[in-house]
């Protein structure tokens, strides 16, 4: 029992062994010689050179002039640059092949063999698939070329057809290879006209809010200047008018003392002393009856409608405003001023009229 037992121990470990020993394209037991990849995964020279030939068309071999190429890793995607050796400059792994020799002679030396099961026909259940129809391109047994469905057609010993389909097979992985290579160059590049996008959609949304923070600024400026200049005409007209009716006020003070004292007059008892002041009092009557007629603001003077600002076109030329080049600025002043030149030619000399 413990015999049995190391010896299904020890196939279990050769299964093992063999399965890291399995090139990862053509599904083979490594062969000679075996080139380790920077990225430390190990293939095959000839199934390196057919994913690199398969990603490189061009370089045909290692007397080409084309200076390398690369090609991505199988196991990992990692990309491998060549130069101009193309996977001859690749190193070989010399380890991997010492332990390939030494399972080889491990595998061929005497010991118990897994039981494989024969798959067998679905016509002849006695009978074991043992070789290949070419013509219905299906696997079948000896008594169905004699006897059965496919004694009309063409067939083939299951080797030659095995190693041909398993050849073809690794040729469609290595194209499949290089197809994914592809399709990952051509991602990568799209993925970069993204970014390229984006940064440049963040740059022009920059330029245009620092072209708006402009006009902001200018209207601003032109802005304070108008509201200053209504201010200024507020003052100066409002000073005017108050300094009239400082005018007027004073004048007011001084008509009503005048009346104080002509009412306090007209008590004197005493004609001469009466007749004494009524004099002066009468003048001074008569200068503030013409004084009553000062300056006073015209009429309409408190209006402000010339200070009226028109819009419309700025408003019209803004909501306008669209995304144009410098050169079709350019192009509409020039169209703009040929226009001009040719109104003024058109118009005849004042003396001609």
């Amino acid at each position: 029992m413990d015999f049995q037992s190391s010896i299904i121990q020890e196939s279990n470990r050769m299964e093992n062994l063999e399965k890291q020993l399995i090139c990862p394209i053509c599904l083979e037991i490594f062969s000679k010689p075996v080139v380790i990849l920077p990225c430390q995964h190990n293939l095959c020279r000839k199934c390196a050179n057919d994913v690199f030939q398969a990603a490189n068309p061009y370089w045909t071999s290692r007397g080409t002039n084309i200076s390398g190429g690369r090609f991505r890793c199988p196991s990992c995607r990692h990309e491998v640059v060549l130069d101009r050796h193309g996977v001859y400059g690749l190193q070989r792994n010399l380890l991997v092949e010492n332990i390939i020799d030494i399972y080889k002679q491990e595998s061929t030396s005497p010991r118990p063999l897994k039981k494989v099961d024969q798959p067998r026909c679905v016509e002849h259940e006695d009978e074991k698939i043992n070789i290949y129809c070419l013509t219905c391109q299906v696997p079948t047994c000896s008594m169905c070329k004699v006897f059965g469905a496919h004694k009309t057609c063409e067939v083939s010993p299951l080797e030659n057809v095995y190693q041909r389909q398993k050849t073809e097979l690794g040729d469609g992985i290595a194209t499949l290879v290089a197809g994914n290579d592809r399709i990952q160059a051509i991602m990568t590049q799209l993925e970069d006209t993204c970014r390229t996008i984006e940064e440049n959609s963040q740059r022009q949304k920059q330029n245009l809010s620092e072209r708006f923070d402009l006009l902001y600024a200018i209207l601003e400026e032109k802005k304070g200047e108008m509201l200053e200049k209504i201010t200024q005409e507020q003052e100066d007209k409002m000073g005017y008018v108050r300094s009239l009716v400082q005018q007027y006020k004073e004048q007011l003070e001084g008509s009503s003392k005048l009346v104080e004292t002509a009412i306090h007059s007209m008590d004197e008892p005493t004609v001469a002393t009466f007749l004494l002041n009524a004099k002066q009092l009468l003048k001074e009557m008569a200068d503030s009856s013409r004084l009553t007629q000062m300056e006073r603001t015209e009429p309409g003077f408190e209006n402000m409608d010339h200070f009226v600002l028109s819009t419309e076109h700025v408003e019209a030329m803004l909501r306008s405003m669209e995304f144009g080049t410098e050169d079709d600025e350019d192009y509409d002043e020039e169209e703009q001023e040929e226009e001009e030149g040719e109104e003024t030619a058109e118009e005849p000399p004042e003396g001609q009229q």
